[in-house]
């Protein structure tokens, strides 16, 4: 076997249950070290009982719509979160191309946040 293949999954139910844990893992820790997504979280949860109370009066897609912009911004600040990560591991010191990613990723958040703005808005906005 290879060093490449012994770090490979081996597929089943297994894989399953580990990647089930790593994703537990990355939630807590980015719930842990990241302001950002608790306040997003916060928003959702915030949110949510408006989203519930749409799919109650217009229907599931309309629904979807807006738990899945709140869910697409948290993605994405997963993401964001794990970019600013790896450059941090990469180094503290101030380096032109670790900054540009990590304000690629802030910008990435921030689009889709434009995004689940414009969605909700859509969503509610009288005919």
């Amino acid at each position: 076997m290879n060093d490449a293949t012994q770090y490979k999954s081996k597929g089943g139910w297994r894989r399953i249950i580990a990647a089930a844990r790593y994703s537990m893992s990355g939630i807590r820790a980015t719930w842990r070290h990241e302001a950002a997504f608790r306040q997003e979280v916060a928003i959702a949860v915030a949110l949510m009982p408006i989203a519930i109370w749409t799919w109650i009066n217009r229907g599931r897609w309309p629904a979807l719509l807006l738990i899945g912009s709140m869910l697409f911004v948290l993605v994405v600040e997963l993401l964001n979160s794990g970019l600013e990560a790896l450059a941090d591991a990469v180094s503290l010191e101030h380096r032109v191309l670790l900054g540009r990613a990590k304000d690629m990723g802030s910008a990435a958040v921030f689009f889709s946040l434009i995004i689940a703005v414009m969605i909700w808005l859509c969503v509610l906005w009288p005919e």
